[in-house]
């Protein structure tokens, strides 16, 4: 295998392996390996600011779903990861009846980290240059849709970014002034209408 991260997604349909995923560190070092390529331990444990043996455990881990891999070479905690994926996916239903609530508390945490996200860049965004806060988008539309249309817009919304996901794994193909965006789709019924 190359430094690169080998395959586009992996499914997760197995509920312990949604409650091992749904931690804030292994999030973060998902996304960092996603996002650097190969780190050590000690290398995550400085992007993330937890402690090597920290990073090293959760990296075991992660290995365990096949989230993450040894890149070879290195011992220890000197020893090379990489992530597996790009994506990381799960189906919205399953007949496991544990399923369901593995799932909720991914997405719990998932949604939680988007909302960091969002906080930082709304304390940050003065001083970023003018062009940036203007591209940023920051906004709602209340919409009635049906079950097939609302499949629609999701498809629809991740091929708005597909063009460009393969910036993601590919530093050569981003033009000068390219940043990595958070691009958020969220869309579900509203419960203020029932």
């Amino acid at each position: 295998m190359s430094d690169q991260v080998e395959s586009r997604s992996v499914q997760l349909t197995d509920p312990r392996a949604l409650r091992a995923v749904a931690h804030p560190v292994r999030l973060a070092l998902i996304s960092q390996l996603r996002r650097r390529g190969p780190l050590t331990a000690t290398q995550a444990s400085e992007l993330i600011g937890e402690s090597p043996s920290s990073c090293s455990f959760h990296l075991r881990q992660l290995a365990k779903y096949g989230l993450v891999e040894e890149a070879g070479g290195g011992r220890g905690r000197e020893r090379p990861w990489r992530a597996t994926s790009q994506i990381t996916d799960w189906p919205a239903i399953s007949e496991d009846p544990e399923f369901a609530p593995a799932a909720q508390l991914l997405e719990t945490v998932i949604a939680e980290r988007y909302f960091q996200r969002l906080m930082h860049w709304l304390e940050r965004r003065s001083g970023e240059p003018p062009a940036w806060q203007e591209a940023a988008a920051f906004g709602d539309q209340g919409l009635y849709l049906t079950a097939d249309e609302l499949a629609e817009l999701a498809r629809d919304l991740y091929a708005l970014g597909e063009r460009f996901f393969p910036r993601t794994s590919n530093p050569e193909l981003r033009p000068e002034g390219a940043r990595r965006v958070g691009f958020l789709h969220l869309a579900f019924p509203d419960v203020d209408d029932e």
